[in-house]
């Protein structure tokens, strides 16, 4: 509990920087950056299925495209990981924003941070997302990333770090994200990636 009550007070006042200009007018999409309260707290992520025609077998995060129904873009990424790994909305404590990213596909995405309970159950839904995964965050804490890897996008230059967790490769925009985390809520004593 220690760790989430850190995590709390680090975003309780934090204000992730505005949209950059360049990216003002580009689609937005919105992840959640779910934490399982617990003794050892943990980062769910998922695994894409191998057939989608995007991140197609690539770790990431329960999300998606604002779409017009969404009335902002955290609902949009309520909405996704309820669509992706069943947890309903009414089950997400959200505790704050990180810092918003390009993509890859030219999305503005918006990273939302949420607390779910120990016991809250997650189901893979068949056509987006191959597998769960869980990361303990104490895990985060002791291992810095692996390797760093440079990623142009849209006119930006992104160093992002590559963590080696089990058989998962978590690398590119989930990494920048994950990475964002782990400096914000001061759980490492390693030095930040950027």
């Amino acid at each position: 509990m220690k760790v989430t009550a850190a995590l709390k007070s680090a975003l309780q006042n934090y204000e992730p920087p505005p949209i950059p200009p360049q990216f003002m007018d580009s689609a937005k999409a919105s992840v959640m950056v779910l934490v399982r309260e617990g003794s050892r707290p943990t980062i769910v992520l998922t695994e894409r299925t191998a057939h989608l025609s995007s991140h197609a077998g690539e770790v990431a995060w329960p999300g998606g495209r604002v779409e017009p129904v969404d009335v902002n873009p955290l609902a949009a990424g309520l909405r996704e990981t309820f669509e992706e790994i069943g947890v309903p909305q009414a089950a997400v404590t959200v505790i704050g924003e990180l810092p918003g990213e390009i993509s890859k596909f030219g999305l503005w995405v918006m990273p939302y941070v949420g607390l779910i309970s120990a016991d809250q159950s997650v189901t893979a839904n068949p056509s987006e997302v191959a597998s769960i995964f869980e990361i303990p965050m104490d895990w985060l804490s002791a291992n810095p990333p692996n390797e760093i890897e440079r990623l142009d996008r849209h006119g930006e230059t992104q160093w992002a770090p590559v963590y080696y967790f089990g058989n998962y490769r978590v690398w590119g925009l989930t990494a920048l994200i994950l990475a964002s985390l782990v400096d914000i809520s001061g759980i490492s004593d390693h030095e930040p990636v950027r």
